[in-house]
């Protein structure tokens, strides 16, 4: 087969369709990228998809936080912390001195009343929640390149951790499930609405790329039928207008969440993104028995780049490319994010020796 662009290749991965080689994407923590700069490996502001030849490019577009005019306050600062009241009216702490996942301290919304109080009136589809410069400009970029271009952005159930957190969302679906299947139920038709204002606008993405961390180590957040009862609909409808834009969906989720995926893919996704080993995950049980509907971007042990060591990053990418990318639907990606202790070399060994066991030959 000859050589495909790479928005030819991924719209053929997403359907399970032959290709020439499986995809490649990644995610980095910020501190990844200003290291590797520091050593000289890539250049300030370089974009990584241009340096290492990504088949994907993303926009995430859309502000969904609840108080538009909220100016962000700081309560509490320290040399590596800082404490910040957001338009959520949720309170976090992030690390000032390298990238992490911010700590949920405290919330407005605990329960229904501050849920209709506080967040549910705010939630209009304003044309300023929409950054259409920024949509315009990756799809240009995107387009230039050949390569694949997905809107991205947060669905129902991350969404809401930001407003209430994850204990009183969970409380919530045991003690007052219809709270919290009304926050996914706004939440979806906010999205949807402020989609349809953008691509009237800018035109149709490639494909639709959710974020949704519905599971932690061994366990997802919620039960089957909760997610089926609750969150289920929300994703029903959220992916429903994408296939009615005739739109592939990629829905991302940290941590373990087999048993939550049949209901996923009545939805309508088409690929699962990240697949994490160290949550439970495992990528070759799921391609044995969702491969034939069902694409994979992922799965690949994060941990063996840590160590650096060539041997073993050839061993993990030995023992799941070849049996994953039978079907035509896989795309190369760590289990997670690259943190900058993966060395540049690693990854990129990791990058070159992938796509090389990853070539069809046909």
């Amino acid at each position: 087969m000859k050589e495909l662009t790479s928005r030819e290749r991924i719209s053929r991965i997403l359907r399970r369709q032959p290709v020439d080689r499986i995809g490649l994407f990644e995610h980095f923590w910020g501190d990844t990228q200003a290291c590797w700069t520091k050593q000289g490996h890539i250049k300030a502001n370089e974009n990584l998809a241009d340096h290492f030849g990504f088949d994907l490019e993303l926009s995430w577009p859309l502000n969904t936080v609840a108080d538009l005019d909220y100016v962000p306050e700081v309560l509490e600062e320290t040399e590596t912390t800082k404490l910040v009241r957001n338009g959520n009216y949720a309170t976090m702490r992030s690390h000032k001195l390298h990238a992490s996942t911010p700590e949920h301290v405290d919330f407005m919304v605990k329960d229904r009343a501050g849920w209709l109080k506080h967040i549910k009136p705010r939630l209009t589809p304003e044309l300023r929640r929409i950054n259409f410069q920024a949509y315009r400009d990756a799809r240009k970029s995107a387009c230039r390149a050949k390569r694949f271009f997905a809107w991205s952005g947060v669905n129902v159930f991350e969404i809401i951790k930001d407003v209430c957190g994850h204990e009183f969302m969970l409380l919530g679906m045991a003690d007052d499930p219809a709270w919290v299947k009304d926050m996914a139920d706004t939440y979806a038709r906010l999205t949807v609405e402020l989609q349809e204002v953008l691509f009237a606008k800018e035109g149709l993405p490639d494909g639709i790329w959710y974020y949704e961390d519905m599971g932690f180590k061994q366990r997802p957040f919620m039960s089957p039928r909760m997610y089926r009862d609750i969150i289920w609909p929300a994703h029903k409808f959220s992916v429903g207008f994408a296939k009615s834009k005739g739109l592939p969906v990629i829905m991302h989720s940290c941590g373990y969440i087999e048993p939550l995926l049949p209901g996923m893919i009545e939805a309508g996704i088409d690929c699962l993104q990240v697949i994490e080993v160290k949550a439970g995950m495992d990528l070759l049980k799921l391609y044995r028995t969702y491969g034939d509907h069902l694409s994979f971007m992922g799965g690949i042990d994060v941990r063996v780049l840590y160590t650096n060591d060539k041997a073993q990053i050839d061993a993990e990418l030995k023992a799941k490319i070849p049996v994953v990318m039978k079907h035509n639907g896989y795309v190369l990606h760590s289990d997670h994010s690259i943190p900058d202790t993966v060395h540049y070399d690693s990854y990129r060994h990791f990058v070159q020796r992938g796509l090389a066991l990853g070539t069809y030959r046909r």
